[in-house]
């Protein structure tokens, strides 16, 4: 019976694919297995150790301290993709409240109440004060081609807009599912500089936290409007709000407003809406499950953000599944141990990512005793070591 910790509520669709026979599912118990969540915060949580896996159902994991479960042999999973069609439509809406002034109008309109029957009058005296444009024939610059950026050129180039995006890390998968229509440049200074819009869809890593500041600013045009739906450390708040006040930037939407933002002129803070559908959510809670059930009952290794992509079907013996540093010489020692303890390697699967390997061994016995996992980790470099025996 494996353990199910969950510390926000997960849509129902996504657990009820945990078979009641073989796992219990609560949001309090002892020794869990894993931990399925959204945005709890986790970095002064203390992890049990018996915690194998830990899922994000959404896309950004700053709330789980991924070096510490790293440490401890804990596969994080995220699952990229799972809301983008939300995201995406979020950002849709972004472009058009950055090309008309509906909320300002809509906040006006409210103001109209108690002019009785001359509201019809006023309104169409007044609504010349928030005229805006179309952004039909306009250029919309995306930085960021993944599974959400992808999603969202695509749209805004049926929409008749000249698309044009930027990632220097696209994959094939993404590549494949981008509009003809779609210009990609390799430098982003030659992006910058034809936008009348820019969407940014990266992740907030060490590497691209500001990555949009007086530096890029520079290389805008004037007026130009500027969409984040993907994280707020991406945007240097000091250097927008001198964009702002100079007229470099004129709108700048966000999905993840702070106080800056909120006192700043020209912004409009959205409350963290973008992936805030029940689509998304049952989406990310689905694939959240899927991905944490692989994990347990067969050992493979499906969106980590920790550990490498590793999938090997099983041949009906046992599984032993084992992480280590990537140094010399470790698959012969793990060899060496199975071959003293009378265990034949059917298949074996070795994967890295970084300084680790991760390894799936199947074996043809239906039992490995416990004793194996004690040699395993006594040699230096193995940090986790898992047995899943014959089903």
């Amino acid at each position: 019976m494996f353990k199910i910790q969950t510390l926000n509520k997960i849509d129902p669709e996504g657990l009820k694919l945990f078979p009641l026979n073989n796992y219990e599912i609560a949001s309090e118990l002892p020794n869990p297995d894993a931990i399925v969540l959204r945005s709890f915060k986790m970095h002064d949580m203390e992890l049990p150790s018996s915690v194998k896996a830990i899922a994000r159902a959404g896309a950004g994991v700053n709330n789980i301290p991924i070096d510490k479960c790293t440490e401890n042999g804990i596969v994080v999973f995220n699952t990229p993709g799972a809301n983008a069609n939300g995201v995406k439509e979020a950002v849709i809406a972004g472009l058009m409240l950055s090309s008309r002034d509906i909320i300002g109008g809509v906040n006006w309109a409210k103001t109209l109440i108690g002019e009785g029957d001359a509201v019809g009058s006023l309104v169409e005296k007044g609504k010349s004060n928030f005229a805006g444009q179309e952004i039909k024939g306009k250029t919309l610059a995306v930085i960021g081609l993944g599974a959400i950026g992808v999603l969202v050129a695509n749209a805004a180039s049926a929409l008749r807009m000249k698309v044009i995006g930027y990632d220097p890390y696209m994959s094939v998968k993404h590549a494949l599912k981008l509009s003809r229509e779609v210009t990609w440049v390799e430098g982003i200074q030659v992006l910058l500089q034809q936008a009348d819009y820019v969407t940014i869809n990266i992740p907030l890593t060490p590497d691209t936290k500001g990555y949009i500041n007086k530096d890029k600013f520079a290389m805008m045009k004037d007026g130009v409007k500027i969409l984040n739906f993907a994280r707020g450390g991406l945007v240097d708040h000091k250097d927008l709000k001198d964009a702002l006040e100079s007229g470099k930037v004129s709108k700048y939407i966000t999905d993840f407003p702070d106080e800056d933002c909120l006192k700043m002129d020209g912004v409009i803070s959205i409350p963290h809406l973008g992936a805030s559908t029940a689509e998304s959510e049952t989406n990310c809670a689905i694939m959240a499950v899927e991905q944490v059930r692989e994990y347990l009952e067969n050992g493979n290794i499906i969106n980590s953000v920790n550990f490498p992509a590793a999938e090997m079907e099983r041949n009906g013996g046992s599984r032993i599944l084992i992480a280590n540093k990537n140094v010399p010489n470790m698959v012969s020692q793990i060899s060496s141990v199975l071959a003293a303890e009378q265990l034949n390697i059917d298949n074996m699967l070795n994967k890295k990512r970084d300084e680790i390997a991760y390894n799936i061994i199947d074996v043809d016995s239906a039992t490995v005793n416990d004793s194996v996992k004690e040699k395993l980790m006594a040699i230096d470099g193995i940090f986790m070591v898992r047995i899943i025996n014959a089903k």
